[in-house]
């Protein structure tokens, strides 16, 4: 198998033995990235100058004999919405086009001191608003799997840069499955922690309190030990759990024997695709032979979780933005202004997308005086009532399994209309609104060769059970060792 298409531990071990250089590992991911990148379009910025120099570092220090992090060396993308000083942070947006942040976001740092070489900034959704890279306002990326359908989003170049082997790991953001549902698409393992388990401090903000930092990776172990670095208590994110972080490999390799997994039947409603329906509850059926105890499980209010998502995401969202103004930062518009008020109005009218001036509309109207207790303050108490209903599931189960997303990776423009993408997060967005940590992995294929996720969820803070159940199905299914074809076209420019 090539290089670029292994895992990060069966490559921290090459480097550990000193069988393989950090420049080697580099230069072949690089390679990789030249040779199909114009296919895939997974990065907004290639960083090859900086991931050579960070891969020299590397090699240097080992061959000083320092005992170095277990990810030393390992290439790793980074989603465009997460600062860095050394490259552009962007969101995928004109807003940002040319912004280059003066601090490092503390998970972008933490990977920085361990070692990792970035290979660059991924294209996302601009602001990570949507499903499919295709509000991205540079162009969109394309799956590696099928090149005329969507990789997911909003993370879908972190997910299309891991799967076509231009990254060995990457990072990515999910506020209602951006992270999971790119990861079912694109045949990876994807994790959306704890609310509060990995630090915010440097990610550009969509919505507070349902944003979180997580890895895409090939395989379950990988998201172990990306998790390892990432995850910890962070005095500049007030929202940072301040709790110790166990190793989340500890587990791996363990018995699923006596495990509670519940089948909450409400997530298998119309509107699944058939093979979707099957390929999951074929998998629930080998984490049963594994020893696994199933039984069916019931979140009630679940079906209210798409709509309080959509007022509750979209005034956060309309708060955050409200800081690119033209006047700080971030485009300005070079017309001829009477004042402020017209420079607000004409430089967001400029750079901001159809999706983004979308949501910022319906988060202002919910905020707005008369609608707020009508709109917002009732999908806080809906959020608190869909809170009550996973409490009462993990009284009675340790896991939970599901759909990653109701569907099949979709074409390029299949899904013009909004209400018909934002179903697409229906399995998803639930995860997001109580602040569970789940994980997407892969669970088979369609009959057209086009991949399958299912999604884990556990209890707060129970990542290392999660992880378990996940390596025990992923080590007997044997799904993660496929990789992606690489076809010859690639559709859906924007």
């Amino acid at each position: 198998m090539e290089l670029f298409h292994r895992t990060a531990h069966e490559l921290a071990e090459l480097l550990r033995r000193k069988e393989l250089s950090a420049v080697e590992l580099c230069d072949a991911v690089l390679g990789r990235i030249e040779a199909v990148e114009p296919r895939v379009r997974a990065y907004v910025t290639v960083m090859a100058d900086v991931a050579r120099e960070q891969a020299k570092a590397v090699d240097a220090r080992r061959a000083a004999g320092e005992d170095l992090p277990p990810l030393a060396g390992i290439p790793l993308a980074v989603k465009d919405n997460m600062c860095t000083v050394d490259a552009p942070t962007t969101c995928s947006s004109k807003v940002l086009e040319h912004f280059v942040a003066p601090y490092d976001a503390t998970v972008v740092a933490r990977a920085r001191q361990a070692g990792c070489v970035f290979t660059g900034k991924t294209n996302l959704d601009e602001f990570a608003m949507g499903s499919s890279t295709e509000n991205s306002a540079f162009f969109t990326t394309c799956n590696p799997w099928d090149l005329e359908r969507a990789p997911g989003g909003s993370s879908g170049g972190s997910a299309a840069a891991t799967a076509a082997g231009e990254a060995i790991i990457a990072l990515g953001s999910d506020t209602g499955g951006s992270i999971r549902q790119p990861a079912s698409f694109c045949s990876l393992v994807g994790l959306k922690p704890t609310y509060g388990r990995v630090s915010r401090y440097g990610l550009v903000a969509f919505a507070s309190s349902l944003d979180q930092i997580g890895p895409l990776t090939k395989d379950v172990r990988d998201t172990a030990l990306l998790m390892n670095l990432l995850a910890g208590h962070d005095p500049m994110d007030s929202t940072s759990a301040d709790r110790p972080v166990p190793d989340l490999t500890e587990l791996l390799g363990r018995d699923i024997r006596g495990i509670r997994i519940g089948v909450p039947k409400e997530f298998f409603a119309e509107g699944t695709d058939p093979e979707v329906a099957n390929a999951v509850h074929a998998a629930i059926r080998q984490l049963e032979s594994l020893g696994a105890i199933v039984g069916e499980a019931s979140t009630p209010t679940v079906s209210y979780g798409l709509p309080t998502y959509y007022i509750i995401a979209p005034s956060e969202a309309s708060s955050n933005l409200a800081r690119f103004d033209g006047v700080r930062y971030g485009h300005r518009t070079s017309k001829p202004v009477a004042d402020n008020v017209e420079l607000y109005e004409q430089s967001r009218a400029e750079s901001f997308g159809p999706e983004v001036q979308r949501r910022i509309m319906i988060g202002t109207y919910a905020l707005s005086a008369g609608y707020y207790d009508a709109y917002y303050l009732k999908a806080q108490k809906v959020r608190t009532l869909l809170k009550r209903d996973f409490d009462k599931v993990f009284e009675q189960f340790d896991i939970i399994a599901w759909p990653t997303s109701p569907c099949l990776p979709f074409r390029f423009g299949e899904r013009g209309d909004p209400l018909s993408m934002y179903m697409a997060d229906v399995c998803t967005i639930p995860v997001n609104m109580v602040g569970i940590p789940a994980v997407s992995l892969p669970c088979g294929f369609s009959s057209g060769g086009l991949p399958i996720g299912i999604q884990l969820g556990a209890s707060y803070f129970e990542e290392p059970k999660l992880l378990q159940v996940a390596y025990a199905y992923e080590q007997s299914a044997g799904f993660h060792a496929r990789r992606a074809p690489l076809g010859a076209s690639c559709g859906g420019e924007a």
